[in-house]
């Protein structure tokens, strides 16, 4: 089942199970798929969504941010429930250690010794980690096994 189905038959089960929540993410994820296929005139692959979502996921996390600043529990709230609806669509995200391990033998394999050949490893980074992990986690480990 495709990515697009999964979730067509998810916000079917959420309407009938009145999950509101779960119905509004659901809707949000199939309204940024809709504007792109619309724009852009093509059908999305699983890959496309998935980067979607993770864009969906990032703007939520910043959303957080401006919301505890300006001490709006009730929204931070609602922007929390639908990340952890927007992950369940995504694939298992790698723990701490596991993209360690996976950013330290690339590191090894193309030679990297300083923060200057970061532009060596991050390409094969997304490439390898692709959407277990964000590009800013990958920076952000890169940069303390080379730091």
């Amino acid at each position: 089942m495709s990515l697009k189905e999964q979730l067509k038959s998810d916000l079917k089960d959420a309407m009938r199970a009145k999950e509101i929540v779960k119905r509004d993410s659901i809707r949000a994820i199939n309204t940024m798929i809709k504007q792109i296929e619309v724009d852009e005139r093509k059908d999305l692959t699983d890959a496309d969504i998935i980067t979607l979502i993770q864009k969906g996921v990032k703007q939520r996390e910043e959303a957080i941010i401006q919301y505890k600043e300006a001490s709006r529990d009730d929204l931070v709230e609602i922007e929390q429930s639908q990340i952890n609806i927007f992950t369940v669509y995504l694939p298992k995200q790698l723990t701490h250690d596991e993209l360690k391990e996976i950013v330290q033998s690339i590191i090894t394999e193309v030679g990297a010794t300083s923060m200057k050949d970061m532009g060596k490893i991050m390409p094969k980074a997304k490439e390898t980690i692709g959407a277990r992990s964000d590009g800013k986690k990958i920076n952000l480990m890169i940069k303390e096994l080379l730091g």
